[in-house]
């Protein structure tokens, strides 16, 4: 089985770095999967999950709140705003932010207010969304 290079970064720290087989990311335009011998490529992510398939068929899951995502070909560099294990969320915390987003889009106050609320509220389902296949990956 062919594997490839994965690095997933963030201004803070270097979260993961190892070979695997195979890289599901929610990218600009929808989610996408790599292999090794995948084209080169080069694409903006939107908050979502990076899903990544070890050789021993075991899998991992992170959050990214954004970022870019490189294909080179024996690399996949990932370039993250913020990244998070899965396992780390606290989804209490999630559902909250969820919550106040929506109310903060629901009131309109301005333009900006409004633009900035519809932004936390994309991340914040995605932080949920992310809780949520981790807990389908495990039952």
């Amino acid at each position: 089985m062919s594997t490839i290079q994965v690095d997933i970064v963030s201004a803070e720290r270097q979260i993961f770095s190892g070979q695997v087989t195979m890289v599901i990311a929610t990218a600009a335009l929808g989610e996408i999967g790599i292999e090794p011998r995948h084209a080169p490529l080069l694409t903006s992510l939107k908050p979502g999950h990076i899903r990544l398939v070890l050789p021993d068929g075991k899998e991992e899951l992170y959050y990214v709140s954004g970022g870019m995502l490189e294909v080179q070909p024996h690399i996949v560099t990932i370039l993250a705003d913020t990244v998070e294990r899965a396992a780390d969320i606290d989804e209490a915390a999630a559902l909250e932010a969820q919550r106040a987003a929506e109310k903060a889009m629901a009131s309109r106050k301005g333009e900006f207010e409004y633009a900035t609320a519809a932004a936390e509220l994309a991340e914040a389902a995605a932080r949920v969304q992310t809780i949520k296949q981790l807990r389908k990956k495990f039952k």
